[in-house]
């Protein structure tokens, strides 16, 4: 088979299609993995290093935030929530204040601009250096914009019984942040956009299905509808475990979904033969105890499991089961991708 470029890889395994190898890129990477593989490098460096099939670009990577209290890690964020960030990861900060705090708070809110031009400066470097031979993918996050900064989560979930129209007012802003916020994206020149909140906890869905559907999935459609009115594909990520509500993912028409999350108990195989036909499988070697304390053999083995199970045909990316964190061994994360070069060859011999 024709070695294809990583673009070229992506594309297909996301449009369900067999390319020459099944592709692999993260979600994120910690610095820390990053450092102790290639030290001194980027992530731009270090992704051409680990000859990864895309990259990731997410907007919260980007410094919009007003530091209130440097010592503590306590920052404004650009939709006006005040949050904590632990001293080792600016990556999963704590909400200490939301942004609303009541319906009356809507009439007065004033959004971030998603047309600011340095939003785009650094996604601009990495399209100059990568457009046409790695996916570019760019992160998207309406739901969780909503739970992460301007509404309180628990409220949040309340609130779709008790004040549906607070609900509808907090889309309305995400939903037109996010519009102007993916045409841009698209604009500059990404590949994919992928939206990242999570629905679900270890034990099913956040909400009841019928809430999902209401007032939650149709911000993931619209951003669908729009990437395909576009030419692009739009693939959603959500931790937890999605049985209940993963039809509800495919019918707003996502590409491909992420991560078939193994610590939820999600098996990769069932999500393949299930929906394999529908949507590109992502995922899904455990990042928890398998990548942080497990051996190399261990990993070589989950890896062939994988592809084993969802390889099949193509419309599979092999990726960990979140992200690759900073508790993930290094070698363990190296050992992953030697084994998806070497098992993931089409046709498949696992």
């Amino acid at each position: 088979m024709q070695t294809l470029t990583s673009l070229e890889r992506m594309m297909k395994a996301v449009h369900r299609q067999e390319p020459d190898a099944v592709p692999t890129f993260e979600l994120d990477i910690d610095e820390r993995v990053i450092e102790a593989l290639k030290p001194g490098a980027s992530y731009e460096d270090f992704v051409e290093y680990m000859d990864l099939d895309a990259l990731c670009y997410h907007e919260m990577r980007t410094d919009y935030y007003e530091v209130l209290d440097e010592a503590k890690h306590i920052v404004r964020d650009q939709w006006g929530a005040i949050k904590q960030y632990s001293g080792v990861s600016r990556a999963i900060p704590m909400v200490l204040e939301p942004a609303l705090k009541s319906k009356e708070d809507l009439a007065k809110y004033v959004p971030p601009d998603p047309d600011r031009p340095s939003r785009f400066e650094r996604l601009e470097e990495t399209i100059k250096r990568f457009k046409g031979k790695r996916a570019i993918i760019s992160v998207v996050r309406p739901f969780a914009t909503i739970i992460g900064s301007l509404r309180e989560q628990d409220e949040l979930f309340k609130d779709l019984i008790r004040d549906p129209e607070f609900v509808e007012g907090l889309n309305e802003i995400t939903d037109d942040y996010y519009r102007r916020y993916v045409k841009n994206l698209i604009d500059v020149g990404v590949d994919m956009i992928i939206e990242t909140a999570d629905w679900a906890f270890t034990n099913g869905p956040m909400v009841a299905p019928k809430h999902m559907a209401k007032y939650i999935a149709p911000g993931l459609k619209k951003i669908v509808d729009y990437c395909h009115s576009r030419g692009i594909p739009c693939l959603k990520h959500t931790d937890g475990n999605i049985w209940a509500i993963f039809d509800i993912i495919v019918e707003t028409g996502a590409d491909g979904v992420h991560p078939i999350d193994p610590v939820a108990g999600m098996d990769i195989g069932e999500a393949k033969e299930k929906y394999g036909d529908k949507v590109c499988i992502m995922g899904n070697v455990d990042c928890g105890r398998l990548l942080s304390w497990g051996s190399k053999e261990e990993v070589r083995e989950a890896v062939k499991d994988c592809i084993r199970k969802a390889g099949k045909g193509g419309g599979y990316i092999c990726m960990s089961g979140n992200s690759i964190h900073g508790a993930v061994n290094p070698e363990n994360y190296a050992e992953m991708i030697r084994a998806i070069r070497e098992y993931g060859k089409y046709p498949l011999a696992v």
